[in-house]
């Protein structure tokens, strides 16, 4: 039998021990090597795009010639205003990306010995910077498309006699979310938030290609699909595939967010759904690419997403 790729030597290029290890000028030349990739590490004005800089001796800083901008290597990213060492930010990325199924924030906060809120809005901080990065794709060719419940637990009576069907809506807590997957056949996966796959059906006409082969089960939300794509179903109680129609690779993703939910973050709250589907489709679509290259692909993400509207300041104001 074959081994598993997560098992394999080329899905470990990345030793946390050494990134542990580095030193703050390490670190920080780091920081500045991926950040400006395309000028080979020189600093360019996250202001006006100069690539005319002064550099400050006694300060990590540069000061811009053209605006007189004064940036460090995190201005403008997601993570600006930052207090943590350079470092401990590197290491937090490293340790997240290292999660085949996620990474709980009380567990970051342990492994970086900081507190619970900061290793949440990090975490949060690292999702929107990945989810960023397809915010305006689109799916062709097969596509399966397919949406399952998560979120809103009611917790089960102890006596046999008075348990509640949750399948019933008085049972419901009002919290459950369908996530609906787009997932291309060798190609990305894109996941929504709606409180029921109907409500899908605009959104899906929107960021699936015309041409595209839609396979979707019986569910009659997807009915409508039929009048603008080439559509398969498949009849689960039946099988699960009928030649090349089927959601398998659908439900590969709802196994792994599945497992997240249950086995590393035990509860998910319905705002913050989303994000959390979109890392899963993160790590569904980079599954067969070692730790090193995912630690890389999401330190650029997130030095080259913009300051965070969500999560700068997050705990210093209200938040209900």
């Amino acid at each position: 039998m074959s081994q598993h790729f997560l098992l394999s030597k080329a899905a470990r290029s990345l030793s946390i021990a050494r990134v542990a290890r580095l030193s703050d000028e390490e670190a920080h030349d780091a920081f500045r090597l991926i950040r400006w990739t395309a000028t080979e590490g020189e600093p360019v004005c996250p202001r006006c795009q100069c690539g005319a800089t002064y550099k400050y001796e006694t300060r990590k800083l540069w000061k811009c010639k053209a605006c007189s901008h004064q940036f460090s290597v995190t201005s403008g990213t997601i993570f600006a205003s930052r207090k943590m060492p350079i470092r401990d930010i590197l290491l937090a990325i490293a340790i997240f990306v290292n999660g085949a199924k996620g990474h709980s924030a009380l567990q970051l906060s342990r492994d970086l010995d900081v507190q619970y809120k900061t290793a949440f809005v990090l975490a949060h901080k690292i999702r929107e910077a990945l989810a960023d990065e397809k915010a305006e794709e689109t799916v062709s060719g097969e596509v399966e498309i397919d949406g399952a419940y998560f979120g809103g637990y009611v917790k089960p009576a102890n006596w046999k006699e008075n348990r509640r069907d949750r399948r019933l809506a008085e049972n419901q807590t009002g919290k459950r979310r369908v996530v609906v997957i787009m997932r291309e056949r060798n190609g990305i996966t894109l996941p929504f938030v709606f409180k029921s796959e109907a409500q899908s059906v605009a959104t899906i006409g929107q960021r699936v290609h015309p041409e595209a082969t839609i396979h979707a089960d019986q569910a009659a939300g997807w009915d409508v699909l039929h009048e603008r794509f080439l559509t398969k179903r498949i009849n689960h109680e039946e099988c699960y595939s009928d030649g090349d129609a089927c959601t398998n690779q659908a439900e590969s993703f709802f196994s792994r967010l599945r497992r997240a939910e249950i086995g590393t973050h035990h509860h998910i709250s319905g705002r913050y759904l989303g994000a959390y589907a979109s890392e899963m489709a993160w790590r569904e679509d980079n599954r067969r690419v070692s730790n090193g290259e995912q630690y890389l692909m999401a330190t650029n993400a997130a030095l080259q997403h913009g300051v965070s509207r969500q999560w700068k300041g997050y705990w210093q104001r209200s938040v209900n």
